[in-house]
């Protein structure tokens, strides 16, 4: 099966400090791959090499065959990738619908429309007046993930959706966001929570001091490989 995104020899800096060090990843599509590690690891940065916030070099990261390293955000997400970031950062001035409606800007043609995300996630069509950020940490999370998904894009990058979250509503995120990828969309999800890496995703990367230390089939690593590649011990 053919890569949807790959990233080849992928190195990127905050000014002077190099954060990544030659990453080589791939996905393939509908694949749920997980990327693990601890703080400072390099995670959101690989992400924000992906989506053009940090600059890369053109053929470092390619989507569908093309070279998009170094594309501005915008034109990264009108190219079929959009991001839920950490921390939701929705629109506080704007209602749950506004705020589900401004993931549309780019019109890139495709099945999700405010009434599949309502049919996804009901709660929000209950709530669609009222302020995004009135919500639950739960309920403003499926907000940044409709949001994202009002794009339509082919690649789904979600950075730690489970965060400050209670365990009950990370079942209910992830129990939607294997019904998404059910439905054809290719998802990349960046989780502090080994065991759910694992159980979510088809492959997984560990990341440790902006290289890759570690990468598999999620079934088929060890706690000890884990465990190797996460702390380096």
């Amino acid at each position: 099966m053919s890569q949807l995104l790959s990233t080849h020899g992928l190195k990127a800096w905050y000014g002077d400090f190099q954060a990544l060090f030659g990453i080589d990843f791939e996905i393939r599509p509908q694949e749920i791959v997980a990327i693990i590690g601890a703080n400072g690891a390099g995670k959101s940065t690989f992400l924000k090499a992906i989506t053009g916030v940090l600059s890369a070099d053109a053929e470092s990261v390619r989507f569908k065959g093309q070279p998009i390293g170094g594309r501005r955000p915008h034109r990264v997400v009108a190219d079929g990738i959009a991001m839920v970031p950490e921390g939701r950062r929705l629109f506080p001035s704007l209602s749950v619908e506004e705020n589900l409606r401004m993931g549309a800007y780019t019109k890139r043609p495709g099945p999700w429309t405010l009434e599949k995300i309502y049919g996804l996630f009901p709660v929000l069509k209950e709530k669609r007046k009222a302020p995004g950020t009135a919500l639950s940490g739960g309920q403003q999370q499926m907000v940044a993930i409709g949001r994202a998904l009002m794009s339509n894009p082919e690649l789904l990058i979600c950075d730690e959706i489970s965060l400050g979250l209670a365990p009950a509503v990370i079942k209910e995120i992830y129990v939607a966001l294997a019904e998404i990828a059910r439905n054809g969309l290719t998802a990349i999800v960046v989780e502090q929570d080994v065991y759910t890496a694992q159980r979510v995703s088809q492959r997984l990367y560990c990341f440790q001091e902006g290289r890759v230390s570690l990468r598999g089939n999620s079934s088929d690593l060890t706690h000890e490989q884990i465990s190797h590649a996460y702390f380096g011990v």
